[in-house]
């Protein structure tokens, strides 16, 4: 497909990528709290191509829509950084729908969400200094408003 990005060219910082990616295997669903003190259901699934796998988070009835063997598309997805390790993320922008072409070929080699990464998205929160930013500006001001007397968010990665 035109404009996809290869599951090895994914870092910390994608956004707005299209991936396609077969899915090699679906993991067990698990309640999180949110850091909202939601409760959620995600589900981990192992997608690949002929480049590399990686982890995509799918949420709720997200993972009815995988299934062992299976091509996906992602369109609009993101990275976040789950303890370190990046998590391919579809999120309320994106789609996930079934390939129209088929991804024979798997790297199982190349892991993405093996390697750990320094999560750089929270250096300037952690120290009481920074200000109110979200990942390159996306979505400015969302957590602005969070009702908890001013203690700001949990870290990202505290599911």
């Amino acid at each position: 497909m035109e404009g996809t990005t290869k599951i090895k060219d994914l870092t910390p910082e994608s956004r707005r990528v299209n991936v396609l990616a077969k899915v090699v295997s679906v993991g067990e669903p698990k309640e999180i709290q949110t850091r909202f003190g939601e409760d959620k259901s995600v589900t981990e699934v192992y997608i690949g191509d002929e480049t590399g796998k990686i982890i995509l988070s799918l949420w709720g009835d997200q993972a009815g829509q995988a299934t062992d063997g299976q091509t996906l598309y992602i369109d609009n997805g993101y990275i976040s950084l789950v303890r370190g390790h990046m998590r391919l993320n579809v999120g309320k922008y994106g789609t996930l729908k079934v390939g129209e072409e088929e991804v024979s070929e798997v790297n199982d080699e190349v892991d993405m969400s093996e390697k750990e990464y320094e999560n750089t998205f929270r250096g300037p929160r952690r120290t009481g200094g920074g200000g109110n930013f979200r990942r390159g500006g996306s979505g400015g001001g969302y957590y602005n408003n969070n009702n908890q007397g001013g203690r700001g968010r949990p870290p990202r990665d505290d599911f």
